[in-house]
């Protein structure tokens, strides 16, 4: 009996392979023979999903955009009233940032698809609608924590770029802990902003205030 093929699973993996390739090797190494490869799938399975190398790095593009959303709205519905605004603008300017290798990927893939977008008009679409959504989703955040300032929230979305620009750049220099101390530090700077929220003490893993700017989220 021949096997089932479940079409989305199998784009999954595709666009897995295509992150993979992408941090691993940058934009040019992802070749429908070189992403087909590292899925272990033959090229004309890739094909199949995909026509071209171009019809590839578009998908891959709106995947990533798309991945990125869904957590910032998974983030959003389960807010209750009385959750901390700080915590809550962290964790969800969080998804923004390579934490963890999922992210990681997913930056990296954003970073390079960020450049080629400068020359290439069908990128610059997805790259300009990621662009304006971090600055959408910073300025949300700001008004959750009473800011009501539109420099502040382009500030805020340029210290996200640029820490996912420098941590996938320089990982060794920005580890987790590092951007977690860095967008920290940024929070409590605006909660000195008048009309911001008043923040509580920074926690440690066992809900004590931690003395630690580098001390992992708790």
């Amino acid at each position: 009996m021949p096997k089932i093929v479940d079409p989305v699973e199998r784009r999954r993996e595709v666009m897995e392979a295509v992150f993979r390739v992408v941090a691993n090797g940058g934009l040019q190494q992802a070749t429908l023979q070189n992403v087909a490869a590292e899925a272990g799938l033959a090229v004309g399975s890739v094909r199949h999903y995909f026509a071209s190398h171009r019809d590839l790095l578009l998908a891959a593009a709106r995947e990533m955009a798309d991945r990125v959303e869904a957590r910032v709205l998974a983030q959003r519905e389960a807010l209750r009233p009385d959750d901390d605004p700080y915590a809550v603008a962290e964790q969800v300017a969080g998804q923004f940032l390579p934490l963890d290798p999922a992210r990681r990927d997913e930056t990296a893939v954003w970073v390079e698809f960020t450049l080629a977008a400068r020359t290439d008009p069908a990128l610059r679409a997805v790259a300009a609608e990621l662009h304006e959504g971090l600055r959408t989703v910073a300025g949300h955040l700001l008004r959750r924590i009473g800011v009501e300032d539109p420099v502040a929230a382009e500030q805020f979305a340029a210290l996200l770029d640029g820490l996912a620009l420098n941590a996938t750049l320089h990982p060794d220099r920005l580890p987790p802990r590092r951007i977690t101390a860095v967008l920290r530090r940024q929070l409590d700077q605006l909660a000195a902003l008048p009309g911001a929220a008043e923040r509580g003490p920074k926690r440690g893993k066992k809900g004590r205030p931690s003395p630690n700017p580098l001390a992992p989220p708790a």
